[in-house]
């Protein structure tokens, strides 16, 4: 079984990026699962404007789960600045009502604001008292991009895992999945580096340091990590069986031959091969899913 823990749709008719290529449809998204083999997949709504030509409101990520209610898992999300661009803005309401409609977490948090902003400080707080899981994406500058911004060697996120201990932090994208290897460079952190790892990289460290981060293994940044050096990708699922999460982050049809498929073929290949364990890709691919997002 393969539950996907990262994925997105729209209605929008414009391209995301001025191209031909819209961002996939639902129905399209179930088609490319089913393809796949994948049996469920989380939705997570596009609410921060850096990363969308459109805004989408949690209500239409609800509306596409109510039509498909066996295979998509909502998320809810919302933008730190929303209530008056306030610190002291109470999200614990709006969150407590997306529970109450079903949503299991929150993400995918892109707002272009650094960790210690006092706005996220506040979202964090408030989505730790909630007790939902929490997917982000860190940036490596302000401005121009999207995602929470921190520097190299990942500080801000660090601080963050420190003062909000209850919150499960579910990390994702390059400037996040670069740092396996303790040789990052500046020009490479939010990118896809190649080649060998090398000890002393801060995912594993900070993984090993504080057990409320998760990763999020989706899209190429999540690849790449385990793949760039295949036999420590295998040590590094085993180790963190508990805590890595099977996902794709497809976002348009061009992606069934990418990101769709080649998570699903490294860990389906390790298994075979004797890489890693049945109960570590039994783990990833659905059961900690089922277990972070109380799953029937």
């Amino acid at each position: 079984m393969f539950i996907d823990m990262h994925n997105h749709v729209c209605f929008s008719e414009l391209s995301y990026t001025g191209g031909s290529e819209r961002l996939v449809s639902p129905e399209q998204l179930l088609e490319m699962h089913r393809f796949a083999g994948i049996d469920m997949g989380v939705l997570l709504p596009c609410v921060n404007p850096e990363c969308m030509h459109v805004i989408q409101s949690n209500e239409e990520v609800l509306k596409v789960v109510a039509e498909h209610p066996d295979h998509f898992v909502p998320f809810c999300n919302l933008d730190p600045r929303q209530l008056f661009r306030s610190p002291e803005a109470n999200f614990t309401r709006l969150l407590e009502h997306y529970r109450e409609k079903g949503c299991r977490g929150i993400g995918e948090v892109c707002a272009n604001l650094p960790f210690g902003d006092p706005l996220m400080r506040n979202l964090f707080h408030h989505v730790e008292a909630c007790g939902f899981p929490l997917t982000f994406h860190i940036a490596t500058k302000s401005g121009g991009t999207y995602g929470i911004v921190d520097h190299r060697g990942l500080p801000g996120l660090e601080k963050a895992l420190q003062d909000f201990p209850s919150l499960t932090f579910l990390g994702h994208s390059q400037a996040f999945w670069s740092h396996m290897s303790g040789d990052l460079s500046e020009s490479e952190w939010g990118s896809y580096p190649k080649g060998a790892v090398t000890e002393g990289g801060r995912i594993p460290e900070l993984m090993r340091r504080y057990p409320n981060l998760h990763g999020d293994l989706s899209a190429g940044s999540g690849h790449n990590a385990v793949s760039r050096d295949p036999d420590f990708g295998y040590s590094f699922l085993e180790e963190f069986q508990d805590r890595l999460y099977f996902a794709t982050d497809v976002c348009m049809p061009g992606n069934r031959d990418n990101v769709l498929v080649l998570l699903k073929n490294f860990l389906e290949s390790g298994l075979a091969s004797g890489k890693i364990t049945r109960g570590a890709f039994d783990k990833i691919t659905h059961k900690n899913a089922q277990r972070l997002l109380a799953l029937a």
